[in-house]
C-alpha cells in the first residue's frame, strides 16, 4: 500500500497536497474529494446504489483530522464529515484523478446536472 510521506493542506486554494515516497505528488481539490466521498452517503451500500454529488463547485474543507494511522477524516462546509478516506483510496484518487473527473462530469451531463451550487431566488419564494 502506498502511505503519504507528507500532507499539507492549502487552505487558500481549497487543495489537498499529497506527497508519496515514490517522488509522485499529487493535489486533490475539496470538490473532488467531496464528490468521491467514501461515505456510505456518496457511494451507498451496494453497487448501483450510488449518489451522484451535484452542486459541490464552492465546497470547502473546514477540517482535516487524522483517524490513527491510517486514514483522514474531512469536514466540508456542506456538513458532509462521515467516511473515512484511508491511503488506500486517497492513493486510488490520486492515480486516477484524470479518468474519475472526466467520468463524474460525464455523469452530470448525462442527467443535466451542474457542478455548481443552485440558488433560489427571492422571485422564485413568492
Amino acid at each position: 500500500m502506498k502511505l503519504p510521506s507528507k500532507i499539507n493542506f492549502h487552505k487558500k486554494s481549497q487543495m489537498l497536497e499529497l506527497a508519496f515516497e515514490d517522488g509522485t505528488h499529487n493535489s486533490l481539490s475539496a470538490e473532488f474529494l467531496r464528490v468521491h466521498s467514501p461515505s456510505a452517503e456518496v457511494r451507498g451500500h451496494g453497487i448501483g446504489q450510488e449518489k451522484l454529488q451535484v452542486g459541490k463547485s464552492q465546497v470547502q474543507i473546514l477540517d482535516i483530522q487524522p483517524s490513527g494511522n491510517y486514514a483522514l477524516k474531512i469536514v466540508f462546509s456542506d456538513g458532509h464529515d462521515s467516511g473515512l478516506y484511508d491511503w488506500k483510496y486517497l492513493a486510488h484518487l490520486c492515480r486516477d484523478q484524470a479518468s474519475l473527473w472526466q467520468q463524474y462530469l460525464a455523469k452530470l451531463e448525462s442527467i443535466g446536472a451542474s457542478r455548481e451550487p443552485q440558488f433560489i431566488s427571492a422571485t422564485q419564494l413568492k
